[in-house]
């Protein structure tokens, strides 16, 4: 048996069906680079895993009782891996024809990058602008807030999220999509994989950073195409938005302090307050629901000042 050269881990909860899609999509085509597909089953309660054992018995599947996560899920994948080069890969996701051995095919040309990622489309066709720039402390402020909605935040906005890069063409990049990472399995152990502190959100923009931090650019290659079911692996869990306000005051902590931290703490207050009020302003009439989801608002944050 050939020794593969790219080892594809896919993370699987709960999407039983665009699991198998994107491993139908995998072994659609005879790559020029021999590879291996490793999938992590995170729990999953949808017969995901019983499912993907009968149809593609030669991947190597491995099953957890329960949801460890993006990172650690994706860190156990690679563990196994024997590849020359790593790819994860998103469950929500089929790869077109060639695009894994495009990826590989510039590394191998390009010793002096750390990663390269393909272009995401949506299943009509419509090109993803999923590439962004590392998140600055004005980033905190602005994402996901009325602050973003007018000038100058709106500046800010559209810097971190390269509305003004068309993602049609390939160029080096901050932070590509998540979606599909590929990387030499070597640096890959040298960097320790993801952070699992960063359980679900921000592993991706830490490992990019730190990719960058030792002197590795990070490549977006356009001609590699990859269909993404946006969101789809997220969708229906619970504590997403928990969890993303606790990883984002971890990545800061890290990358920019203990100022960092207090200050996106300070900007998660006022998202708090602002979601407060836009609670009395969708329910004007309704003391009940308003009451309901304010108390909701209020469990998450002290979970969230908590942990």
């Amino acid at each position: 048996m050939t020794a593969p050269v790219l080892s594809v881990v896919v993370l699987s909860w709960n999407t039983q069906a665009l699991t198998l899609a994107c491993l139908r999509a995998l072994h659609a085509e005879v790559p020029r680079h021999a590879r291996e597909v490793i999938v992590v089953d995170n729990g999953s309660t949808d017969g995901s895993a019983d499912a993907i054992a009968l149809q593609f018995p030669q991947v190597r599947l491995l099953r957890n009782h329960d949801n460890r996560l993006y990172a650690a899920g994706n860190n156990q994948g690679v563990a196994v891996a024997t590849g020359e080069f790593v790819c994860t890969l998103n469950s929500d996701t089929e790869v077109r024809p060639g695009a894994l051995d495009r990826l590989v095919d510039f590394l191998r040309e390009h010793p002096g990058h750390g990663a390269v990622a393909p272009r995401l489309c949506d299943p009509d066709g419509t090109v993803q602008y999923a590439c962004a720039r590392f998140p600055t402390l004005l980033t905190a402020l602005c994402f996901d807030s009325w602050w973003g909605t007018w000038w100058p935040g709106s500046r800010v906005q559209r810097r971190y999220l390269m509305r003004d890069f068309d993602h049609l063409h390939s160029r080096d990049v901050d932070q590509p999509p998540g979606a599909c990472f590929l990387m030499r399995r070597a640096e890959w152990n040298e960097l320790g994989g993801f952070d699992e502190r960063l359980s679900l959100f921000y592993n991706d923009v830490d490992l990019s950073r730190r990719l960058w931090a030792r002197g590795r650019a990070i490549h977006y290659l356009a001609s590699a195409e990859v269909l993404h079911h946006r969101g789809a692996s997220t969708k229906n869990f619970a504590k997403m938005l928990l969890i993303w306000h606790q990883n984002r005051i971890v990545y800061y902590r890290k990358h920019h302090g203990r100022l960092g931290e207090a200050w996106v703490r300070v900007c998660v207050r006022l998202r708090i307050w602002e979601e407060w009020w836009k609670i009395g302003r969708r329910n004007p009439h309704d003391k009940g629901r308003r009451r309901a989801e304010r108390d909701h608002l209020h469990k998450s944050a002290a979970e969230l000042w908590s942990s």
